[in-house]
């Protein structure tokens, strides 16, 4: 850290520590807060598509994050401040002002996809940089070939919207409007999203004055010393909860459904080798590069890792520290590391949940106490532009959806949750109805989704739209269409996810299952998601016969499917289980 102030360093003892610890926390918390409370956009201001963080001014490691922040933005803001401050030093982008807020998306730059715009915020004291303060929102528009950026089908990059470098959009605290001239220019309803801009700004100044506050408390010695201390901690944590995992070399294979362009699924083969307190992640052996938007970006691919570490050993906290011991060999050569131009707006909501699924199905045998099955494992994108008569203006809805939660040693798995890679909520039906001409005619829980086992999976979602007035073209980039997320240990998968699109009266089913760009809708016209349901976890036969019986009293599950999927036999008149046909079903 840099800056200095004329208080004294005090010693670090351990309230002191905890009280700054929580303080830098709380900084990112009301930046978030804030963030989402201005946004114009529902999936910012609803959704909660957003996080803010701390980062070092020497290589934009990460300090603190937004506990209702997207994990998966822990190692992409990480990456995208490291280069952002490389850049600086090496001459490629202009040096920073007080005041100055940089812009950028390049997903090559230590990003995910271009929805996902970065701002960074230079945090001084006493005329030196102190720290960097970060945030990622997702945008609903950024240009490219269909409506909200999900194209399915895109080939390059440049198909999928306007790609920023670092700029600096704030130029001492002003706007640039020039440059803001310029993405206006390239995206659609540019009206709404100064607001959306002028949003993520006013959150980086609450996190600026909320920091000096705790810096004039304690004193910059005092905080910087305190950072380096939890980083240091950090890793400590992370090397202890790693040693309870057994020496040895721990395999996995989790699919994508296709790329999009080619109707053939990818591989992604995963081996972790445990020694001593590291773990080594190498996912050699995975598909090449692919044609269509399912590539991932190194950043993601790492934060991949990270998040999927951080689902199995929550207590560890948020830093850079954490990362220390887990050593990800770069997976050259495949599609979990795309280079320019190779199309990516997957990466990020879909592939990354792929590799979160591989690390998951490796760790359950060493630690089945602690990793689930599959979650369902896909963001759900699904993206209407168009048209609105009756508001003579244009409109772009983005839509994300929940689903089931793998089983695990403790409890089924949570039905209607949030994506692996972070806790945003899908918007309320309300709030999307009011925003754009669309009817919903169905949200409710996807029953019998989830796959059987001891701990059965959670369940997904099903609703259904109708596009009310004008003309719109619907786009959308989902996963677990081809495959279902996989039970553990025994359990069997979650169902995987559907899509049908009625038009006229008639139904059809996308060639690629789950990812599709360009559909025409009109009045009338209707599409119905079915998101996955989580895999089972442990024997489907040793589930408790009760517990499947007030599954089937709940209309979770139906009693033919009770039968089928647990062995359990339920008489219907009295509604109880029959224990001595199941004992004789077991036997056999």
């Amino acid at each position: 850290m840099s800056g200095k102030n004329n208080k004294s360093s005090v010693d670090l003892d351990p309230i002191t520590l905890s009280v700054i610890q929580a303080g830098l926390q709380q900084v990112c918390d009301e930046m978030d807060l804030s963030f989402s409370r201005a946004a114009f956009s529902p999936v910012i201001a609803e959704a909660n598509d957003r996080s803010d963080g701390i980062y070092s001014a020497e290589d934009g490691s990460l300090i603190a994050q937004g506990a209702g922040g997207l994990p998966v933005f822990v190692g992409t803001m990480q990456y995208s401040t490291r280069s952002l401050i490389e850049r600086i030093r090496n001459g490629d982008t202009p040096a920073p002002m007080p005041d100055d807020i940089y812009i950028v998306n390049d997903p090559y730059l230590g990003g995910t996809h271009l929805m996902d715009v970065r701002f960074a915020r230079p945090f001084y004291r006493n005329g030196e940089i102190f720290c960097w303060l970060s945030n990622t929102g997702h945008w609903p528009d950024t240009g490219g070939s269909v409506p909200g950026g999900f194209s399915a089908s895109a080939t390059s990059v440049e198909q999928e919207g306007l790609r920023l470098p670092p700029v600096r959009l704030f130029k001492q605290g002003k706007l640039d409007e020039e440059i803001y001239a310029i993405i206006c220019s390239n995206i659609r309803v540019a009206d709404q999203r100064i607001g959306d801009v002028k949003a993520q700004a006013a959150a980086l100044m609450v996190g600026e004055k909320r920091l000096n506050e705790i810096l004039d408390r304690y004193g910059d010695d005092t905080v910087s010393e305190a950072i380096v201390e939890l980083r240091r901690r950090a890793a400590i944590q992370m090397r202890s909860c790693i040693s309870q995992i057994a020496d040895g070399t721990y395999h996995s294979l989790a699919y994508v459904d296709s790329d999009g362009v080619v109707n053939e699924p990818l591989e992604i083969r995963l081996a972790i080798t445990k020694t001593a307190d590291r773990l080594r992640f190498d996912f050699f052996g995975s598909s090449p590069p692919c044609k269509g938007p399912m590539n991932s970006v190194l950043a993601t691919t790492l934060s991949s890792v990270y998040l999927a570490m951080r689902h199995i050993f929550p207590q560890v906290p948020i830093s850079a520290g954490a990362f220390e011991p887990l050593e990800i060999i770069r997976p050259e050569g495949t599609f979990l590391d795309a280079r320019y131009p190779r199309p990516v707006s997957g990466c990020a909501a879909e592939v990354s949940q792929r590799i979160a699924e591989a690390v998951f199905a490796a760790l359950v045998v060493p630690l089945p106490d602690l990793v689930t099955a599959a979650p369902a494992g896909t963001s759900g994108n699904f993206a209407l532009g168009g048209y609105d008569p009756d508001r003579s203006r244009d409109f772009v809805m983005y839509q994300l959806s929940g689903g089931g939660y793998g089983g695990n040693a403790d409890h089924d798995g949570l039905t209607n949750g949030c994506s692996t890679i972070g806790i945003s909520k899908a918007p309320p039906v309300e709030i999307m109805e009011q925003a754009f001409p669309v009817l919903y005619h169905r949200y409710a829980l996807r029953e019998g989704s989830g796959g059987a086992g001891k701990q059965r999976g959670g369940f997904g979602l099903d609703y259904e739209l109708e596009l009310r007035r004008g003309n719109a073209t619907a786009s959308f980039v989902m996963d677990h269409g081809r495959f279902g997320p996989q039970g553990a240990l025994g359990g069997r998968d979650g169902q995987p996810n559907t899509v049908v699109i009625s038009q006229s009266g008639k139904t059809c089913i996308p060639e690629h299952l789950s990812k599709e760009q360009d559909i025409p809708l009109k009045p009338g016209d209707r599409v119905r998601v079915q998101t996955p349901g989580g895999g089972g976890y442990g024997d489907p036969l040793t589930r408790d016969p009760q517990r499947v019986l007030e599954d089937v009293l709940l209309d979770r599950y139906t009693v033919e499917q009770a039968l089928n999927l647990f062995a359990v036999v339920i008489d219907q008149k009295s509604m109880r289980v029959d224990d001595q046909e199941t004992a004789d079903k077991r036997a056999d």
